[in-house]
């Protein structure tokens, strides 16, 4: 679950890791009151989940509070665009007015999971305030890495190397060994998935400060945290992907035609994948999850009939955990209760895949029965093709 920037930052304070003095604005008069309380030069920052909010448009330098009121209103309703927006943007409902700092330096910091070692690893690079992957791709050597013993977590020394290694020297070295610490505390008691900082600034007096912050929290450990929980923002999702998770679903929405039904996300992956190799392009990564009942697999139908891209449907699944004629008995409910106007793949395998057959076989309902994967993905290929 991502949250805003706003709330990062006030998750962050509540940890000892120094960010700007600021206010959140939902209109241009909240925002003109908060620069005023502030004083002096403000930022006005557009509140969305997406990063590249500056290129934008969505950030912008006021001298004083009245022109702080006269930006806000510019940027709150507009529809910002961005690389991770995609062309359709997203709505702008809020702002975050923050006293302007004078910058010294731009530096990066980020926390993440290594799922290669299984540990945590603290990244920084001198390299701030661009995104991160441009500094992978062009100049990896300069992204500093400490991989941390989940035994005894981020350790004083490794902090302190990491901040010699920015370049820092003498106070800013200690205040940003400190900073690192506080936000490795933040991360493992949030159960994020991700904490960056970009840019992590010095400033001219001499002071290190999170100048932005980007926090997603794991969604498998919001049931500890319902105060975190309550951050969530619902305009910012899918449309579908919450209708999704109301059911248990595990959906996210892409850009091709096929819409993908599948349980486990190994398979989801294998499924996309077979599906660009055989020159289609998945619509969605739809997992029914292990324990999937008729009820579950007419649900995760009407999430995918309720996208209009999708031309076709895949239902790949393993019979491991969940029997196959227990997803045949679903999809034959499903065709039955709902209106399915585009053609329908079927792959089964494992437990009862025999006696799943012959239930679709023997409802008399039109589906396409894929021999094999390879199969089902050729076969969900030409009928999107046509359905198009």
């Amino acid at each position: 679950m991502k949250i805003h920037e706003y709330q990062a930052k006030e998750l962050l304070r509540a940890y000892q890791v120094a960010v700007p003095s600021g206010g959140v604005a939902r209109t241009p008069e909240e925002a003109e009151k908060v620069a005023g309380e502030l004083g002096g030069p403000v930022v006005i920052k557009a509140q969305i989940h997406a990063g590249g909010r500056g290129k934008g448009g969505g950030i912008k330098l006021a001298a004083n509070a009245q022109e702080a009121g006269q930006l806000a209103r510019q940027i709150i309703g507009m529809n910002l665009i961005t690389h991770q927006t995609g062309p359709e943007g997203q709505k702008v409902k809020q702002v975050w007015v923050e006293a302007a700092s004078e910058v010294a330096r731009e530096l990066y910091l980020g926390i993440t999971l290594d799922r290669a070692q299984g540990k945590l690893v603290v990244m920084a690079s001198q390299e701030g305030g661009v995104e991160i992957e441009e500094v992978a791709a062009r100049n990896p050597e300069k992204i500093l890495r400490e991989t941390v013993d989940p035994g005894v977590g981020l350790q004083s020394f490794q902090a302190m190397r990491l901040a010699f290694a920015l370049g820092l020297e003498d106070k800013a070295v200690r205040q940003a060994a400190a900073l690192m610490l506080n936000l490795y505390k933040a991360y493992v008691a949030t159960d994020c998935s991700l904490a960056e900082i970009n840019p992590l600034v010095l400033t001219r007096q001499g002071e290190i400060m999170a100048l932005d912050a980007k926090i997603t929290i794991d969604d498998n450990a919001l049931f500890r945290h319902p105060d975190l929980a309550a951050l969530r923002d619902l305009d910012e999702e899918e449309e579908l992907e919450i209708e999704a998770s109301k059911y248990r679903l595990n959906y996210i929405k892409l850009n091709g035609n096929i819409g993908c039904m599948v349980n486990g996300a190994g398979l989801a992956m294998a499924t996309m994948d077979i599906i660009k190799l055989a020159g289609g392009e998945p619509a969605n990564f739809l997992d029914v999850g292990g324990g999937a009942s008729a009820e579950t697999v007419e649900n995760a139908f009407r999430i995918l009939l309720s996208d209009p891209s999708v031309k076709a449907i895949l239902i790949n699944i393993f019979g491991g955990i969940v029997r196959c004629d227990r997803v045949a008995e679903g999809v034959i409910q499903a065709r039955k209760n709902l209106e399915i106007k585009v053609p329908v793949v079927v792959r089964l395998a494992g437990t009862n895949a025999e006696q799943a057959a012959q239930m679709l076989e023997q409802s008399g309902l039109n589906f396409a029965v894929g021999k094999g994967l390879k199969d089902a993905a050729e076969k969900v290929v030409a009928a999107s093709r046509q359905s198009a």
